[in-house]
This record gives structure tokens, C-alpha cells and sequence, in this order.
């Protein structure tokens, strides 16, 4: 009853403040109150510590990278940045680079003013450029999101964005999410979510009322630079009965075992419903085969609406946010490992 409570009070300050469009976006002026402070959500019921709070400002839908090194991690718009930037040197201390920009100018064909750069994911491309994944809503039907692409020559930026949106089916509600995938022979993919809940209706990420719109991930083949598709997408993965109103947020690895793994988030992120999952395949195509049980979800470890999960490309290393009791959502880091058809985290 104490979580319950926890909970509704937590999700009641997100849902206030929740808009069609900015749906992903904190409003800072929300908090929580001082007679609450002790018995933060993210307190509560931590067992295993098999996962570490990496952030405690306002970083969701984190996406990481390192060159073997260091380490830097990109999130959708916040503190009144585009896409924020966190750095560390070990994947155990992180530090927010207040103030940076990676993606100042997102693209004409974005909305203004530019409030709305969800998902960001970064990746290195066979020609040395820094490629940047992000999703954008529409300056033609701000209702709408699109996945740009802009390019760098340092992983900071700034970005350059490409003059058109990469992916744009928006008969079918746009799309959002996309990350990147390099498999071990080099071929390179795309992975994102059709935005079929944008054109729902209504009710929970206004797609909790029938009929149910579809939100499928899709998979696309690319070439070595990480910009120019090849061939037509295929869907792998698509929402269930048992994922309310929708699947979103993919991410691709594959393990040591060979498995390929797909991480993704399903029920709404305005409520405790938000959740992490994964599927296994043998081939990248699939077919994916989900896990028995989310990997987090409310309650795991004391977490809130865990979600936005990027996995490294060997699936050994991975980050995802949770909600806090003012709304905002931190990364939280954690390793995994893959073995035979489950996922299990540890730090």
C-alpha cells in the first residue's frame, strides 16, 4: 500500500504536466513535497543493487557510447537543451556537461521552438564520422515526430543535420526511437518505433481506447556510413495485449552466446505501467522471442517506470532511466549478461 501510494503520487505529478506533444519533456517547476523527501520510490526495496544510479538530474531515453575508453551518454531534450551530454571515465561516475549542446540546430524540417528531440543515439560510422539518431517533431504537423540524422566530426558535436528526416511514414503516426546496430560482421542497422499512438484513440499514451493502433518496431538495413538505407524495413517486434497501449524504445545487441538481444519498453511512460523487456532471436531478422518477464519494471529494485534502455552493441553494458518523485526521469546504468534465453542484470 506505502509503494501504491508512492506511486500515485509520483505519476499524479507527471500526468499534470503531460501534453500530446511534450509528452517526454520535465517540467522543472514540478516537486515533490518536503514531507515526502524521506520515502523516495527510488528507496524502496533495494535488494540486489544490480543496478546504479548514474544521474540524479533529468536524463531520459539515455543512449551510451564509448571508444574503449571513456564513456558518453546522450538523452532527449531537457534543462532547455536539445540533447543533453553526460561523460565518464569508467561507466561508474558520470558527470552532466551543463550547459552542451549536442544538436543545437536539429533541421528546418523540425518543429520550432526545438522541445521535442526525444531518443537521441550516437555511433562512430565506417568513414570516421560521429552519426546522431534523433526524432523530431514535424514542422509541417507538429503532432508528428520523424527520425533525423546529423553528423560530427567529434562525438560532442555540434551536429549537422541532414535537410530531410530519414524515416517519415506518417500515414501510420511518424517515428521515434532509432538506434543503431552494428553486427559482428559489420553489417549496420536502424531499429525504430512506427508512432502508431499518436493517431490513437485516446486514453493511456492516447492509445489505451480501441481499437489499439499498432506500434511496431521496425528494422532497416544500412551501409557502412549509417545514413543510406538499403533495401525496405522489416518489422520484428510488435505491441501485444499485454503491452497497453504500445512497445517502444529498441535497442539491438547481440551477446556473446550469439543471440541477438532487443530491449524495448512497453506501457505508457506517464504511468507505473512503464516498463523494460527484452527478446531473444538467432538471426537479426528473427523471429524474437520474448522473455518470460520484464527485465525492470515498478517495484524492481525500488525503481519507477524503469524504461528507455540502450544496451552497448555486445549487450554487456546498458542504461535506461526512471522516474523520480518530481517527474523527472534519471539514468541508471547496470550490466547484463546473456545466457541461454534470459537476461539478468547485475553492476
Amino acid at each position: 500500500m506505502f509503494f501504491s501510494s508512492i506511486l500515485s503520487l509520483s505519476f499524479l505529478l507527471i500526468g499534470a504536466q503531460a501534453g500530446p506533444i511534450e509528452r517526454r519533456q520535465w517540467n522543472q517547476s514540478t516537486t515533490i513535497s518536503a514531507n515526502d523527501s524521506s520515502s523516495l520510490p527510488l528507496q524502496l526495496n533495494r535488494k540486489n543493487w544490480n543496478i546504479k544510479q548514474a544521474l540524479t538530474v533529468d536524463f531520459p531515453d539515455p543512449s551510451i557510447w564509448s571508444d574503449g575508453k571513456s564513456w558518453w551518454a546522450f538523452s532527449t531534450t531537457s534543462h532547455g537543451i536539445n540533447t543533453q551530454v553526460a561523460t565518464s571515465p569508467d561507466f561508474k561516475t558520470w558527470t552532466l556537461q551543463q550547459g552542451l549542446d549536442a544538436l543545437p540546430t536539429p533541421g528546418a524540417w523540425v518543429a520550432e521552438p526545438y522541445s521535442n528531440i526525444w531518443a537521441p543515439d550516437v555511433f562512430k560510422n565506417n568513414k570516421g564520422q560521429f552519426v546522431l539518431y534523433y526524432s523530431g517533431s514535424i514542422a509541417s504537423n507538429p503532432s508528428h515526430h520523424c527520425v533525423g540524422i546529423a553528423t560530427s566530426n567529434t562525438i560532442t558535436g555540434p551536429y549537422t543535420a541532414q535537410p530531410t528526416p530519414a524515416v517519415c511514414p506518417q500515414s501510420i503516426g511518424g517515428a521515434i526511437d532509432a538506434a543503431h546496430f552494428r553486427d559482428n560482421d559489420g553489417t549496420r542497422y536502424m531499429v525504430y518505433k512506427v508512432d502508431g499512438n499518436s493517431i490513437g484513440s485516446g486514453g493511456s499514451c492516447n492509445n489505451g481506447n480501441a481499437p489499439i493502433v499498432p506500434t511496431p518496431i521496425m528494422l532497416q538495413k544500412m551501409k557502412g556510413d549509417g545514413i543510406t538505407p538499403v533495401g525496405e524495413p522489416i518489422q520484428i517486434l510488435t505491441n501485444n495485449a499485454q503491452d497497453g497501449p504500445l512497445v517502444e524504445a529498441p535497442s539491438l545487441s547481440r551477446a556473446s552466446n550469439g543471440k541477438y538481444m532487443l530491449l524495448f519498453s512497453s506501457g505508457c511512460y506517464t504511468d507505473p505501467t512503464y516498463n523494460t523487456k527484452y527478446a531473444l532471436a538467432d538471426k537479426v531478422t528473427g523471429p524474437y522471442v520474448r522473455g518470460a518477464q520484464p527485465l525492470w519494471e515498478s517495484g524492481s529494485d525500488g525503481l519507477v517506470a524503469p524504461g528507455g534502455a540502450d544496451a552497448t552493441h555486445n549487450a554487456r553494458h546498458v542504461a535506461f532511466h526512471a522516474t523520480n518523485p518530481d517527474g523527472s526521469r534519471s539514468m541508471w546504468t547496470a550490466k547484463l549478461n546473456v545466457k541461454g534465453d534470459s537476461v539478468k542484470a547485475y553492476h
